[in-house]
């Protein structure tokens, strides 16, 4: 019955979705857009010119692809004499696009939702620097009371490429799980309200700002990272946690706040960071929380993030990714706070948060192939906006990085839809093979 709710409640999001480019210009706008995500053609990722399908000079935006008039026979070229008056006006830096509609998530259930991207030059007149993104999430939840979350990740990119400025800004206040510490618990653990329910208000502010060591793909930088949480109205299974108890939860929930202080190391050749088709991401993260510094714990935890792309055709938009993720904590970490495995962004067909521990690690490995139908009608310009992927992953999760104890493999498959040049909107399905169930996600850019 969930799978069916599930299903059912995709297509509705896809039927009643809308998309807005707001500041979407002409096909004439793009063709500096997309130029300055790519550094060269020869070393881009992006389709070479004389390309028999989909280009990224012939991008179109998708409100000018749907809005055609019905007795004309448009194609790439033709759209050019419509559109070219609007360069006049200036050109519009700032590009929005939206999503959204009744929807169903695997954490929250069904709610009314949306994505949304904004993406925009730090530099126009670098015509060099890739564009930042600023991607959001959002949702009113129909649970009891009403609940609310907003997701927000930019990246922002300045100077020549030579500062960034990446985060995480999150707020929440809405119902979610625990189901204790340990695989044991975590599979075995009954989901439900009264059992493994809650009910959280949440903030969480993580900016990361880093700066480019001389003239090389390696960053090094600082990260601050604030989380205050309230949780009231504790199921039956957290009142008997020992762990829950052991941290001072009681009966009317558990309130605290931290703040962590670190650094951070990258190394990064991806093309475009927001969707790449070639490159490596290598990215490094220790933070300490302490109560020196205001909080209520002392803790730690070291992140790390490999990501690698290899595009597999010069002439159409087919990439091989694969992704290994690694997150200790350290000390008297609160539980809220340990590492977690699943969620829309790595083990999708997981509930977050659902398998929990002192030590995770992830491994995935996705293809992803955008359709090139084309550009010479509308339905085909329409086509090369769609695309497709099939991922395989594995995760674990124990008590220290050396000792694991639970195994966690995961397929999927998600559809793309390309809202502006090299940055899609995604529909995920996953498949736990550890719970036998499948889960949906919708989310801008990709999961990694």
């Amino acid at each position: 019955m969930v799978l069916k709710r599930a299903v059912f409640a995709c297509l509705l999001f896809y039927v009643s979705g809308f998309t807005v480019s707001a500041f979407a210009g002409s096909r004439a706008d793009t063709v500096p857009v997309v130029r300055k995500a790519v550094h060269t053609v020869a070393d881009s990722s992006a389709v070479l010119h004389g390309s028999p399908g989909y280009e990224p000079e012939d991008f179109i935006p998708l409100t000018d692809v749907l809005h055609v008039k019905k007795d004309s026979a448009v194609t790439a070229a033709d759209s050019v004499p419509e559109t070219a008056g609007k360069k006049k006006k200036g050109d519009r830096n700032f590009k929005f696009s939206i999503l959204g509609g009744p929807g169903y998530t695997p954490d929250y259930g069904f709610l009314i939702g949306g994505a949304a991207l904004l993406s925009f030059s730090a530099d126009k007149k670098d015509t060099a620097l890739q564009r930042s993104v600023i991607p959001v999430n959002f949702g009113l939840t129909f649970s009891k009371p009403l609940g609310f979350y907003i997701l927000v990740k930019p990246q922002i990119f300045f100077r020549k490429d030579r500062i960034r400025l990446f985060g995480t800004y999150e707020y929440k206040n809405n119902n979610d799980n625990y189901y204790g510490v340990g695989y044991d618990d975590n599979h075995n653990t009954q989901r439900g309200k009264y059992i493994t329910g809650f009910r959280q208000n949440t903030l969480h502010l993580n900016p990361v700002l880093m700066f480019r060591l001389r003239e090389s793909r390696c960053f090094l930088g600082a990260a601050v990272d604030y989380i205050y949480e309230d949780i009231t109205s504790p199921g039956e299974f957290i009142l008997n946690d020992p762990v829950y108890l052991s941290q001072g939860g009681t009966a009317d929930g558990f309130k605290h706040h931290n703040v962590g202080v670190g650094g951070v190391f990258s190394f990064d050749t991806r093309d475009v960071a927001a969707n790449p088709y070639n490159g490596v991401f290598l990215d490094l993260k220790l933070l300490y929380y302490s109560k020196y510094l205001g909080g209520d714990f002392n803790y730690g935890s070291f992140n790390l993030d490999y990501r690698q792309y290899h595009k597999l055709s010069r002439t159409h938009r087919r990439v091989l990714a694969w992704n290994v993720l690694v997150k200790s904590t350290f000390q008297d970490v609160p539980f809220t706070q340990y590492a977690i495995v699943g969620g829309p962004y790595d083990l999708r067909g997981y509930y977050q948060g659902q398998y929990r521990d002192k030590s995770t690690a992830v491994a995935m490995l996705e293809y992803r192939q955008m359709w090139d139908a084309g550009t010479e009608t509308k339905l085909r310009r329409l086509l090369s906006r769609l695309g497709y992927v099939l991922w395989g992953g594995c995760g674990v999760a124990g008590p220290n990085p050396v000792c694991y104890n639970a195994v966690l493999p995961n397929l999927g498959v998600g559809l793309r839809v390309e809202v502006q040049p090299r940055m899609n909107f995604r529909v995920d399905a996953g498949y736990s093979f550890a719970d036998r169930q499948m889960l949906f996600y919708f989310n801008m850019t990709e999961a990694f």
